[in-house]
Order: structure tokens, then C-alpha cells, then sequence
């Protein structure tokens, strides 16, 4: 019985990819909805009981599907887990102060798990995953990557407007499993292309069997991507979302990578977010935001012909990029790794410029009319789009309260625009200009910047006094 129940939901998760994926109607249960209503359509036999932490990632426990109904329904189950998963770096290192350290004896929060929006994961056997908001005292927990970017909508809203977003990510598809990577050291990764394949439709096989189930797998959970390409660095892929609210942007997201990850192992392949994977080597997350008024019409753009040109609050909003994100460098380049990626026509922004359809700004302007929208280029494909977007909105806010104006257009190479600000350089640079900010502190909560200090402080504590390989080739001999 189990092994049958096991196999239909699996043939009607992928039956039904394949149909959205064709524009058919087939008739299917949906992926998503009431936990106990999955139970018995998909016959889940798991369930993941998720938060998502300050790095963008599921965290949590598994449980038995039927056992933790029960018990979430009689009330005899009140989930919590140590509180340091909000409050701690890539590697969970113990740190030794703050809300959830050794100084306060590691306490648990509590988790409000949303049992009415469980969704399927079929690429885990019979599994289905519930997101559990952290709490404190009764209350969103303002350290949870949720909550500050909810803040930030709020307030956003109390101009009346709300924000719409399309994500694009870039990755690095290594072939061999992470055990043997590890094993080796970390060295001899070999990308499963192996020069520029962007917008290659002639990817090599291993590539393609992975575009096709990792799409198919999250069609399955209802979760369909716009498109997967090739990219430019070797083994470099980018994936397109559709365009939608924020909160359902960034929760597709940590899903995807959650999907992209196990899908990689499971063909023994690794699947990398870091940012600079490799020299010369850089992945990111774009962000393409659109702002609508309180009747749902788009704002952006001005009344012109063509409907290519900034309205003033457009123009505001982009100022207010320009002068936010390099004082909250932490929320979309929380690593020392994540500055390695701002190189000179790299395609990664080095310089704090806006441009018309220009990929070498930090802000691109893009689309007409409805579609005009603001592409931001300076996240990392590392960064927790919560974070990284409760930064933007933050951004957006203050250019329309404050009535920010931009500095001049860029037109050509932003790289050679030596007006223009740079880019934060390192993670000590943004650290030390995000614990300072009084803006950063007045748009996000003084609390919120002192957490995600601490958190960034752990990242540059690890390095500090590691040597790296690159130390030992330019020192070894020569020093």
C-alpha cells in the first residue's frame, strides 16, 4: 500500500508538471495547500517543518506527515528550535555574544508553522515541506529574514505603494559529488562546461538532464521557472522567475536552491551559489522591481511616447538605491567572498551607476510602460533575497521620502564612469559603513543592523586567520 501510494504521488507530481509545462488541463491535485489535505492526495509521509535562516536556507526538522498532523491538530505540539539559526553564519558557528550566543545560553524561539500553505517537494520521495515563521514573545521575531522585510513593505505601503518583483540567479554546476570534492580538498572542480555557453541551446548532456528535472521538479511543486540558460562563466547557468509579489518571489527562491541542491546530488553533481566561485568568476542575483499604486497601477514610468522614461518618483526611487545599498552592503553581499565578484566588465557592477538597458550599472533601467522596471545588479546569487530586498525597498522608500535626486544617467561603459562611487570593496569596508550608518539604522531598526553586524562579523572572524592557497602561491618562495 505504502509503495503504491508512494509511486502515484510521484507519477501525478510529475503528470503534472509536464501538463503546466505543455499548457494542458490536466485535472491534478494542486501541490500546495492544507497539510492534511496533501497527506492524503500525495501520500506524504514527510514533512519538513522549516525556518528559513539569516543565510536563506531551510532549517529545521523532519517528522512523520500523519504523527505531526495529529499533533499539530489536538495542540500537543508547539514547535521551537535554538534560536541561533537566525543569529549565526554559513559554517553555525557559536558566537560568544549577542541575542543567541554563549552569553546567552543558546535559547530556543518559537516557530508558527503555516499548515494551511504546505507545499510538495518531489525532489524528495513522498516529502512536503511547512515554513514556520520564528517568533518571540508572541510576535514575529524581528530578527527573522521575513519579518524585516515584511517591515519594509509596510512601511513602503504607508506611501501607498507596493513593490512586484522578477528574480534572475546565476550558478556554477560542478560535475562530481561533495564528498569527493571535499575529500580533495576543494580543488580540481570541474564545471560541467567548459567554456562560454551563454544562450547555448547545445548545452553538454549532463547540464541539460539537469535543466530538465530540476524544471520539472519544481513545475511539480507549483513552482514553474520562466526559463533556464546557459551562461558565460565555465558551468554557469541562470535561472528565470516569473514576476510576481515579493514575499512569494523570495520564498520560491530559497526553494529552488533547495531543489537545485538535491537535484545536483542526486546526479552527482555539486550546484554552487557562492558568488565568486572561482577567479574571474562571478554569479548573481538580479532583482528586477516594479512599484504599483494603491489601484494597482504601475508607477515607474512617465507619460511619454514610448513609455521608456523614469517618472520623477522613478527617478526618486533610483537615487535612493544609489545612496542606501552601499551603507546595507551586508544584506546583498553578506560573505568576504561576495566582493570578489565586483571586477571591472565583469558584468557585476563596480561602480554605484544607473543606466538605460546598461548591464555594466548597479541600477539598470528596463522594459516600457507597464513593464518599466528597475533591474538591480548588485546582489550576489550568496545573498538571502530577504535581506537583499528588504535593502532595495529600504532604498526605494528613502529616494521618495526624502524627494533624492539621481546623479547624471550613465550612457556606455559605467566601468570607466570615475564620478561614480565604488562598490563597497570588502566585507570589512561594508561592515564598517553598515554599523555606522544612522540611515541604515533609521530605515531598518537599530536592533536589525546591530544583529546582522554581529552575523557579518562571524563571516570575517573565519577568515582572518586562515592562509589561503592564493597567500601560499604569491608568499611561499618570494617573502
Amino acid at each position: 500500500m505504502t509503495s503504491r501510494r508512494r509511486t502515484g504521488r510521484t507519477n501525478l507530481t510529475m503528470r503534472a508538471a509536464r501538463a503546466r509545462a505543455a499548457g494542458d488541463s490536466l485535472e491534478v491535485a494542486s501541490p500546495t495547500g492544507p497539510l492534511h489535505r496533501l497527506v492524503d492526495d500525495f501520500g506524504i509521509k514527510t514533512v519538513l517543518l522549516a525556518a528559513i535562516d539569516v543565510q536563506g536556507r531551510l532549517k529545521g526538522k523532519e517528522y512523520d506527515a500523519a504523527g505531526l498532523v495529529e499533533r499539530l491538530r489536538s495542540g500537543r505540539l508547539s514547535p521551537e528550535m535554538c534560536g541561533y539559526v537566525i543569529g549565526t553564519d554559513l559554517g553555525m558557528t557559536a558566537p560568544a555574544t549577542g541575542s543567541f550566543s554563549w552569553s546567552s545560553g543558546f535559547g530556543d524561539i518559537g516557530l508558527l508553522p503555516d499548515t494551511q500553505r504546505a507545499r510538495v517537494l518531489p525532489w524528495l520521495p513522498s516529502t512536503a515541506v511547512v515554513l514556520a515563521e520564528p517568533v518571540g514573545k508572541g510576535w514575529p521575531h524581528p530578527f527573522a529574514p521575513a519579518t524585516v522585510l515584511a517591515e519594509q513593505q509596510h512601511r513602503l505601503a504607508g506611501l501607498g505603494l507596493t513593490a512586484m518583483v522578477g528574480v534572475e540567479t546565476e550558478f556554477v554546476l560542478y560535475d562530481g559529488a561533495a564528498r569527493d570534492t571535499v575529500v580533495a580538498g576543494w580543488r580540481g572542480l570541474r564545471p560541467v562546461t567548459w567554456d562560454n555557453r551563454d544562450y547555448a541551446l547545445d548545452l553538454p548532456v549532463p547540464a541539460r538532464e539537469f535543466s530538465r528535472r530540476l524544471r520539472e521538479f519544481l513545475a511539480g511543486a507549483g513552482l514553474p521557472v520562466e526559463a533556464v540558460k546557459g551562461e558565460g562563466a565555465h558551468g554557469q547557468l541562470e535561472v528565470t522567475f516569473p514576476y510576481g509579489p515579493v514575499t512569494a518571489a523570495c520564498e520560491q527562491h530559497v526553494l529552488f536552491k533547495h531543489a537545485a541542491k538535491t537535484t545536483a546530488d542526486e546526479q552527482g553533481m555539486v550546484a554552487s551559489f557562492m558568488a565568486a566561485p572561482s577567479t574571474g568568476v562571478g554569479s548573481g542575483l538580479h532583482m528586477h522591481v516594479s512599484l504599483h499604486d494603491v489601484d494597482g497601477r504601475p508607477v515607474l514610468a512617465a507619460d511619454s511616447e514610448d513609455g521608456s522614461m523614469l517618472s520623477e518618483l522613478g527617478e526618486q526611487a533610483v537615487a535612493g538605491l544609489l545612496s542606501v545599498l552601499p551603507q546595507t552592503g551586508p544584506l546583498w553581499a553578506p560573505y568576504v567572498n561576495s566582493y570578489k565578484r565586483f571586477a571591472d566588465h565583469s558584468f557585476a557592477p563596480a561602480r554605484l551607476t544607473w543606466g538605460r538597458d546598461n548591464r555594466s550599472c548597479a541600477v539598470r533601467v528596463v522594459g516600457h510602460g507597464r513593464s518599466l522596471r528597475l533591474e538591480v545588479r548588485l546582489p550576489g546569487a550568496d545573498a538571502n533575497p530577504y535581506l537583499a530586498l528588504a535593502a532595495v525597498l529600504a532604498g526605494i522608500r528613502h529616494g521618495i521620502e526624502a524627494s533624492l535626486k539621481p546623479p547624471p544617467v550613465t550612457s556606455g561603459d559605467a566601468y570607466l564612469n570615475r564620478q561614480a562611487e565604488l562598490v563597497p570593496r570588502s566585507l570589512a569596508e561594508a561592515v564598517a559603513a553598515f554599523d555606522a550608518s544612522t540611515l541604515a539604522s533609521e530605515l531598518l531598526d537599530e536592533q536589525v543592523v546591530a544583529h546582522l553586524t554581529g552575523v557579518a562579523h562571524l563571516d570575517l572572524d573565519h577568515h582572518a586567520a586562515r592562509v589561503t592557497d592564493a597567500e601560499l602561491e604569491r608568499g611561499l618562495t618570494q617573502a
